[in-house]
């Protein structure tokens, strides 16, 4: 058994305080009181104003895509990436088991059905080979797509969500899912800042969300962006999540369902001012990974790290411990002590409204499920 009172005290002493110590909060040290003011004093406080157009602009630069849709929040934004790449009610959309319920919230409020996959042990994230595994029992290719075997229905997208900012295997998971023919949405949420292979997350979909929730690396208190190199997809989202309101100078015609999942200009002024700190962040962060690395390794406790050929942002960091046991002291003990540690989530079957969802065996997952506990990750 490690010992687990050393531990607490490393984590006190990085962030140099005896006071209780959260998983993740905001660091604001740059331009967001000025910004949010200024929107404040041009009254451009809602869904229309320049902040809003700046945000869209400064995520195009930073993921390398051609349109970035600024939305409420992440949940939104999954939810619209899926009607835009062809999702309809009594669809599947292959996913993860292991991830927030965000993910597979946002297929239930298409009214489609999520398929729950295993991940690999590296990166966390959806394994490509337990997605081809379950396409070659199940899969049925046809001229308009892939259709699921066993249950009649069109299988209609994948989304893989690059856990606590650590990519998963894209270039293997893009070959199998092409293969089949069904679209690849990222779940990127949680990876801004991060790479695979030089390019940022959220690129290589067909469409890639991030969100900006308040404990995310960067926020906009609330908020999220769609993220695509398809022009007319992107236009497509912009009409989508602002009502899908017809263009005209006084008239209000709006020709079909759409959402009002406009972010305010207040949200977005506070994202703009984070945004420019985020190389800070990103610097700051992989110091602390590197530190909490070294310490770890001293105490046989396995502290989760970047895959090769990646750049992770170090979101959440996280440790592996030993058995269920072991985490379940670990978060006893640290918790009790004003450090805040947390369990990775609950498999998304074991939650009652997905309990009847087609998955396999999720050896993997569950595996993860049992050990994986996030640590005190703020940027100090």
């Amino acid at each position: 058994m490690s010992d687990f009172k050393s531990v607490i005290f490393f984590i006190k002493d990085q962030y140099k305080t005896e006071s209780f110590i959260p998983l993740h909060v905001p660091h604001f040290g740059g331009n967001e009181k000025k910004y949010l003011l200024d929107t404040i004093d041009t009254t451009f406080v809602s869904s229309v104003g320049a902040y809003v157009d700046q945000f869209e602009l400064m995520m195009q630069s930073i993921t390398q895509t051609e349109k970035a849709v600024a939305v409420v929040n992440g949940t939104a934004g999954i939810q619209v990436a899926l009607r835009l790449v062809g999702v309809e009610a009594g669809d599947e959309v292959l996913t993860q088991a292991l991830t927030f319920v965000a993910t597979a919230n946002a297929i239930a409020y298409l009214n489609a059905t999520p398929v729950f996959l295993d991940v690999d042990l590296d990166t966390m994230g959806l394994s490509p080979k337990a997605v081809a595994l379950f396409l070659e029992e199940f899969g049925d290719l046809r001229e308009d797509g892939c259709y699921n075997k066993k249950t009649g229905n069109k299988i209609s997208a994948c989304i893989p969500m690059h856990t606590f900012g650590f990519p998963v295997h894209l270039d293997e998971l893009i070959t199998v899912c092409n293969k089949w023919k069904i679209p690849i949405v990222e779940d990127a949420a949680e990876s801004l800042g991060s790479e695979y292979k030089g390019k940022p997350t959220g690129s290589f979909g067909k469409v890639g969300v991030f969100s900006f929730n308040g404990n995310k690396i960067v926020t906009s208190g609330g908020g999220g962006v769609i993220v695509t190199n398809d022009l007319a997809v992107g236009e497509k989202g912009k009409y989508l999540t602002t009502t899908a309101k017809v263009p005209h100078p006084y008239e209000y015609v709006h020709d079909e369902m759409g959402y009002n999942f406009r972010m305010p200009n207040l949200n977005a002024a506070l994202a703009c001012a984070q945004l420019e700190q985020l190389e800070y962040f990103l610097e700051n962060k992989r110091k602390l990974a590197k530190e909490y690395h070294s310490f770890f390794a001293t105490k046989g406790i396995k502290f989760r790290t970047e895959t090769a050929e990646t750049k992770a942002n170090y979101w959440l960091m996280c440790v592996e411990l030993e058995s269920k046991q072991e985490r379940d002291l670990f978060l006893e003990t640290t918790n009790a002590t004003g450090v805040m540690t947390r369990p990775i989530w609950q498999l998304m079957y074991r939650l009652p409204m997905y309990a009847n969802c087609q998955r396999d065996e999720n050896a993997n997952a569950e595996f993860l499920e049992e050990r994986i506990v996030n640590i005190p990750s703020s940027v100090r």
